[in-house]
């Protein structure tokens, strides 16, 4: 446990100045690993003067040469997918296959980030008034920063940091401090396709760090994704200080089932959507929401076998389905949330509490759990679990399924099973929802698209990455022309005559 991941400041790792170390752990066996750097305000302040040092030279780069940056990124990054996606799986759990596709998902960004020229184009009228024109274009921020997660260590921060660094802004980065070795990967791959030192930092520690972030000076722009009381708070800070912020928070993310949908489909789209990444996503599906009794005995008579049989252990093993979760702090959290399920008289139909996986008995794992017949007054309906648990709310009609959604406070992501054109056209226009998925699970949208929810799953105006993106990291300047009259006759020789 020798090892001591730092941060990374002007193109270099960099130790804290007096800040103390925090243990990193396996979560698949339970043994620390190594040792982050928990950084103080001092040190962010060293990585914020870094960046505002270098945002002259990075914005004043032109556009086509920042791209050509971003593809260099993208070819670097394609070729070391299963390095980082090795160290996703060692320090978060998730299995590998999960974490490449992690990867893949935040590359998509940096692809999208290589067409920054077409995106950075302005507009222009001529002769808006007799000899004057009129232009708009989109300008850096400055230096921004991001602040991200523990479950998506490596995709969520290229949700950020390529569009950014694209638009001609400087970036700092703050991890997560459980799963924080992917942000120093990243930063090394980006110096490797010739991004110049300072554009990119990495400042790791906790709630220091952050609110050094959130009050200081020269930070210009904050964007966040965590659970809703942080993104509240990282929102409300940020803005006080006159700060542009972007804070993406928690969900209790939905599906309706409805009678004529494919019930082997739905299980699969359950299953996958429900326990990938053992429950660890933003966006999986927490609460099935079958209509009609018929439908959701049907529905549990698929689930429950397959729950049982779900395969769980270390993400590095070949043809597991799960790992463990984050901490032992969050596996007793989510085992007590389903004691509080069965307290309040829900039916545990499958009990994942008690799972040992062998040759990882110290491990932070949990096997799948399914609920039925769960109310919404239920702590496992109200709360984001975060964890392999998947609640079933019976309802008895469409209209009952969508007034359970929009009666619950948070709005990231919903889907509807169904083979009925009809009712998934209303659903997708009647529902107050940021993303709808129709016999998609997880509709997490595409680069070229943006991502976000509403209500209290997003603070702030923006949805992160695609050209939401490029608004939020960018001032809109509008530019009015008019040019006295000159000469236009070219060299006069004869003697002049002013009139």
């Amino acid at each position: 446990m020798n090892t001591l991941v730092e941060n990374y400041i002007n193109g270099a790792r960099k130790a804290s100045i007096g800040g103390s170390t925090q243990d990193i752990f396996n979560p698949a066996t339970g043994e620390a690993i190594a040792q982050v750097t928990m950084s103080t305000a001092t040190d962010v302040n060293t990585a914020v003067q870094a960046a505002k040092e270098a945002f002259p030279a990075w914005r004043d780069t032109p556009p086509v040469k920042r791209a050509r940056v971003m593809f260099a990124f993208n070819q670097v990054l394609q070729a070391n997918t299963d390095k980082i996606a090795e160290a996703l799986t060692r320090e978060h759990g998730k299995t590998f296959e999960d974490a490449k596709g992690e990867v893949i998902r935040g590359i998509e960004v940096v692809e999208f980030a290589c067409g920054i020229p077409q995106l950075l184009k302005g507009t222009f009228n001529e002769q808006i008034a007799t000899g004057v024109d009129a232009h708009s274009v989109r300008q850096p921020l400055g230096v921004v920063a991001g602040i991200t997660p523990f479950n998506f260590p490596a995709m969520v921060p290229m949700w950020m940091f390529p569009i950014a660094i694209a638009c001609g802004c400087t970036f700092i980065h703050k991890p997560s401090e459980k799963d924080p070795s992917a942000s120093l990967l990243m930063a090394d791959l980006f110096k490797e396709a010739g991004l110049p030192d300072g554009v990119f930092n990495v400042v790791q520690g906790g709630k220091e760090a952050v609110d050094a972030l959130l009050d200081h000076p020269d930070v210009q722009g904050i964007s966040f994704v965590g659970s809703t009381p942080v993104a509240e708070y990282i929102y409300q800070r940020g803005t006080n200080s006159g700060k542009r912020v972007q804070a993406l928070g928690g969900a209790k993310n939905h599906m309706v089932i409805l009678p004529d949908a494919d019930l082997d489909q739905v299980t699969d789209a359950l299953m996958g959507a429900g326990y990938g990444s053992a429950g660890e996503r933003c966006m999986a599906i927490s609460v099935a929401v079958p209509v009609g009794e018929k439908t959701a005995d049907a529905l549990m008579e698929r689930l429950v076998p397959r729950v049982k049989d779900l395969r769980v252990g270390s993400g590095m093993e070949p043809g597991m389905e799960m790992g463990p979760l984050i901490t032992r702090e969050q596996r007793d959290r989510v085992a007590s949330l389903v004691q509080s399920g069965v307290d309040q008289g829900a039916e545990l139909l499958v009990d994942g509490r008690d799972l040992v996986v062998s040759g990882c008995e110290n491990g932070f794992f949990i096997g799948g759990c399914l609920f039925d017949r769960v109310r919404t007054d239920m702590e496992i309906y109200k709360q984001e679990i975060f964890g392999p648990v998947l609640a079933t709310v019976r309802v008895e009609s469409y209209e009952d399924a969508i007034a359970l959604i929009e009666g619950n406070e948070y709005a990231n992501g919903v889907a509807i099973f169904t083979r009925d054109g009809d009712a998934a056209r209303d659903f997708v226009n009647r529902i107050q929802v940021g993303m709808v998925g129709v016999n998609v699970p997880i509709p997490v949208p595409v680069a070229y698209h943006s991502f976000g929810g509403w209500k209290r799953s997003l603070f702030g105006d923006y949805h992160i990455y695609g050209t939401e993106s490029v608004n939020f990291y960018t001032r809109l300047k509008a530019v009015t022309t008019r040019w006295p009259a000159g000469i236009k006759e070219g060299a006069v020789f004869n003697f002049p005559i002013l009139t």
